[in-house]
């Protein structure tokens, strides 16, 4: 192997190692994310309790489109752009200019929201919104920090940083363990009280991880002032790269806010138990505690993905691209390949486990205020919400794949198309009797897997064979492995029964993964030995 062929492989292996580091850390915040979830659910599915995972949303949805979502994919593929081409030095001005930009235009998004709500909190109306608008303005600075903290974030994983990225959350989770598991109890039994005590830990947190981030960025050179002028050159192919993903984003990002509020609308109140819709009085097929039950489906359906897929793809991305950068196409499409088999492995072995295990997962919730019926209907939901979970890991692999290659405009128009397919067919599942709340998972599944299928068939058309043979053949082996998985765990499951929950869980998991990993083995798989070989030690931390 000549020089360059050893340098490129280091260099791929140290990206695709790295997604093990990302994925070790993302594990254990995942699992803080689980404990703050558990205690803030726990103190009821209630409107108010939906109140604050409604008001949540609002931050949530600017991190996403202006942090994680639009800003940092435009940012990644410019900024490596410009390192391999200008040096250090040109990189660091960029991130400078770019995040005195961002933090002039969330301070402007920030003035005027918190004065929106402000106003539309005077106009009388029900104690429920209310309260919605009280939790809103409490956390719609969180937006402000979060969407800086995913710049810095961007950029340290551009340089091949990735463990402070990783390593953030658990610190937002850990100032929310703080509040929902030992603060709000001394509150008693004031609902109201203990739900704005974790609304102000949510902001604090976010200023603690800004700072954080600040004083690692200065730790490994990237940091400079922030600076609005002179306007660097990066600048406007990343606004020219942002611009069309803010629209697509920022209409895929309202979509799924606007699933929320069809789940606040569309629940029987003490006010009211119907919906007027244009003269037609229709009785509200959902139930108070909606969006606590089904967020708190969602949170377990989503920590396998941070865990194993969105840690893949952020680990990759910087390396596509390189790749792209320099137009090293057949590295590219070998790169893609590896991640999507890898993702698509990672999507089916826990999309299978989480549905047989959904039951006993979810009654680890039922504690306090948090009913055994309510733990059963999460389960429920969360069933439909893995029923998709090869597709969910898959996109991240795709959708950054065009991103390398800047193009933002293909996967956003394709999601934007399936976005309004997913509310049609959430609003035509949500009152088909047996589904309900199921049809918030349901309709997520069949549009994610569309989008899957049709980015596969258009990067196949741009990037030419994408090694459509090996993709096959490790969903064979996947399959064959997850069925023999799926007998142990569901005889596993049944012997156990009368078990306590978390003694089954800590059985039948390890034992689920034993043996698929077994099976893996038996078969051949050079997926196993790429998710099970070991951290290089070049790995940058």
């Amino acid at each position: 192997m000549d020089l360059k062929a050893q340098s490129e492989h280091k260099e791929r292996e140290h990206f695709f190692n790295a997604a093990k580091v990302v994925a070790g850390i993302t594990l254990i915040s995942r699992v803080f994310g689980f404990f703050r979830d558990m205690g803030i659910v726990s103190l009821g599915a209630t409107r108010y309790n939906d109140a604050f995972g409604l008001a949540f949303k609002i931050p949530n949805l600017f991190r996403r489109l202006f942090g994680e979502g639009a800003l940092a994919s435009a940012f990644v593929p410019v900024f490596t752009d410009v390192h391999e081409k200008n040096g250090f030095e040109k990189a660091r001005l960029l991130l400078a200019n770019a995040f005195a930009m961002l933090a002039v235009f969330l301070a402007v998004l920030l003035v005027i929201g918190e004065l929106i709500f402000f106003l539309y909190s005077l106009v009388p109306g029900p104690k429920d919104r209310e309260f919605l608008m009280l939790l809103i303005i409490i956390m719609y600075p969180y937006m402000f920090t979060v969407c800086l903290l995913a710049l810095c974030s961007a950029a340290l994983n551009a340089r091949g940083h990735f463990v402070f990225p990783a390593f953030a959350p658990i610190i937002f989770n850990i100032f929310g363990i703080i509040a929902a598991w030992w603060l709000a109890p001394l509150l008693k039994e004031n609902l109201q009280h203990q739900l704005v005590l974790v609304a102000f830990s949510v902001v604090v947190a976010g200023v603690v991880q800004l700072a954080a981030v600040l004083w690692l960025l200065k730790g490994v050179g990237l940091f400079l002032r922030p600076r609005l002028k002179p306007v660097e050159p990066g600048i406007g192919p990343i606004l020219k790269l942002i611009t069309p993903m803010l629209i697509g984003l920022g209409f895929l990002q309202f979509s799924e806010f606007f699933q929320d509020i069809i789940a606040w609308n569309l629940t029987v109140t003490e006010e009211s138990a119907s919906l007027n819709l244009f003269g037609w009085i229709i009785p509200c097929p959902l139930t108070a505690g909606v969006i606590v039950r089904v967020g708190a489906a969602r949170a377990f359906y989503q920590f396998p993905m941070g865990v194993l897929a969105i840690s893949l793809g952020v680990a990759v991305f910087p390396l596509l691209s390189r790749y792209a950068s320099r137009g090293d196409i057949p590295n590219l499409r070998d790169s893609v390949n590896r991640a999507i088999r890898l993702s698509l492995v990672e999507g089916l072995a826990t999309g299978v486990g989480l549905f047989i295990l959904a039951e006993p997962i979810m009654m680890i919730y039922a504690r306090r205020r948090f009913s055994v019926d309510d733990a059963m209907q999460s389960a429920f939901v969360l069933k439909t919400y893995v029923l998709g979970m090869w597709a969910y890991c898959s996109y991240q692999i795709l959708a950054r794949a065009f991103y390398a290659c800047k193009d933002t405009k293909t996967p956003l128009k394709v999601s934007c198309i399936l976005a309004v397919v997913n509310l049609i067919l959430l609003l035509t599942f949500v009152w088909v009797p047996g589904i309900g709340p199921g049809a918030f998972g349901l309709s997520t599944s069949i549009t994610f897997a569309i989008n899957v299928i049709v980015l596969i068939y258009i990067l196949h058309e741009r990037l030419g064979r994408i090694g459509g043979r090996k993709i096959a053949a490790s969903l064979v082996r996947a399959a064959i492995a997850c069925a023999v998985m799926a007998g142990v765990v569901y005889f596993l499951k049944g012997y156990m029964k009368d078990m306590n929950n978390l003694v089954l869980l800590g059985v039948c998991v390890p034992a689920g993964a034993g043996v698929f990993v077994f099976i893996l083995w038996l078969l051949k798989a050079p997926e196993l030995k790429e998710l099970m070989g070991g951290i290089k030690k070049d790995v940058q931390q």
